[in-house]
């Protein structure tokens, strides 16, 4: 009556495996939340994509005129040569202000070419912290049914260990009675200590996958964290879809492929941009300025009739054109065409890696469906096999090692059922953010 009670408690403690304090348990989705917030490689993201915009705006803001002014003050003492064309001891002071503008007309398109390679690599910036957040959700994801299962595993170790601790008490009962001999004591004493190692590996691979989730979420420490264990009771077994169907929506809005694509056009409008150092290049400059001047041993004119009489002004216009630059401008070129054909294969490479980890990740969710319902029946039949050895083993035809090994096979095909489910249970839910970039159980 004792084993078959501990055996339903172990039963019911793998279907409903709950958190030990669900006050501070974390869902998934509270988990990514927390993580994109907090992880230091998206923070890194979301300031490369502040420099991008710092970048485009200067790009824009090239094509303005630029304007500057200044003054300067002047002063001079000792001999000098003076008006008469003669040395003298005389002391000289002079005043200057002006203001100037210049603005480029025209660079062979290098100007607006600079703002469409800045925006893109804006828009790059983006998608690459997307991508960051993309990895941060699957990282996060993965560690978080990790600790599920290394929770579900600890629990049937501990109830495996509790069954062997109440038959150990049984043996020692019956071995005061003489019902059993010191040897099945033992030899059941020794099993016993092999399921407190095994709740002792298992504690320790929990608190491990806690660990490895809690520096993922940048938490200073792992002490009482813990996760709700999503629901495993109605898992969907409808057919899958196929990788290819995924792949056609994945490669649409995976950021991974859009930055690709985008760093793509930056390649392609590098080319024009070299292209545009073989035109001319034309400005346009502008400006004002006046000065006042004095001499020691002369009369001048008052300050503000000085600024007055000696105001000028000024515009002019200045061409550069370009006609032997050693090879320079040729080569740039050539230089850009090969990035451009090298980004191609990038974005390919880009493209199959996703369709390989699409198909990865759809025969790992067929396998592990495969895999879940063998391990079904495998725990079906082992759980009759122990049923007729326990009760053979009560009523004296079986010995000790016999229920012993039956009760292993129980307790593995049990496991193998828990470690199957959480593996379809990812693997289902990885499919789903291939499509729609939502990690959902």
């Amino acid at each position: 009556m004792i084993i078959t009670t501990a055996i339903a408690v172990l039963a019911l403690a793998m279907l409903f495996s709950m958190p030990l304090h669900a006050q501070e348990a974390w869902t998934l989705e509270r988990c990514i939340d927390y993580a994109l917030e907090n992880n230091i490689q998206v923070r890194q993201g979301s300031i490369q994509t502040g420099q991008r915009e710092i970048e485009y705006t200067n790009a824009r803001n090239s094509r303005l005129p630029g304007v500057s002014a200044g003054a300067s003050e002047n002063m001079s003492f000792g001999r000098g040569l003076t008006a008469n064309n003669t040395y003298d001891n005389t002391n000289t002071t002079s005043t200057s202000f002006n203001i100037g503008a210049d603005m480029t007309l025209f660079a062979g398109g290098r100007l607006s070419g600079n703002v469409k390679m800045a925006e893109l690599s804006l828009e790059t910036a983006k998608n690459d912290l997307e991508r960051i957040k993309d990895d941060v959700r699957v990282s996060v994801a993965q560690a978080f049914i990790q600790i599920v299962y290394d929770r579900s595993i600890l629990e049937v170790a501990k109830n495996q260990a509790g069954i062997d601790s109440m038959q150990v008490e049984r043996l020692l009962a019956l071995e005061e009675t003489g019902r059993a001999s010191s040897a099945e004591v033992s030899s059941q004493k020794a099993t016993l200590a092999q399921s407190r190692l095994s709740v002792t590996q298992a504690e320790n691979n929990l608190q491990l996958a806690i660990l490895t989730l809690t520096q993922l979420l940048e938490l200073p420490t792992p002490e009482g964290f813990d996760v709700v264990a999503p629901s495993t009771e109605d898992l969907d077994f409808s057919p899958l879809e196929s990788p290819e169907s995924i792949y056609e929506q994945a490669i649409g809005i995976k950021p991974s492929i859009r930055s690709e694509q985008l760093k793509l056009q930056q390649a392609e409008k590098n080319i024009d941009i070299a292209k545009g150092s073989l035109y001319p290049t034309l400005s346009l400059s502008g400006g004002a300025g006046t000065n006042y001047y004095t001499t020691s041993k002369f009369s001048s004119d008052p300050f503000g009739t000085q600024l007055k009489n000696n105001f000028s002004q000024y515009i002019g216009l200045n061409l550069s054109i370009p006609v032997y630059s050693r090879g320079q401008n040729r080569n740039s070129i050539r230089s850009a065409r090969l990035s451009y054909d090298n980004q191609q294969m990038q974005l390919d490479a880009a493209k199959k890696a996703l369709y390989k980890e699409i198909q990865q990740a759809y025969f790992n969710a067929v396998a592990s469906e495969n895999r879940y319902e063998s391990s079904q029946a495998v725990e079906t039949s082992a759980m009759e096999s122990f049923e007729l050895v326990r009760a053979k083993y009560e009523g004296g035809k079986a010995s000790i090692t016999e229920f012993n090994e039956s009760k292993n096979r129980l307790v593995t095909a049990q496991a193998d059922v828990l470690k199957y489910r959480y593996e379809y249970l990812f693997n289902t839910a990885l499919l789903n953010f291939y499509r729609n970039s939502s990690f959902e159980f």
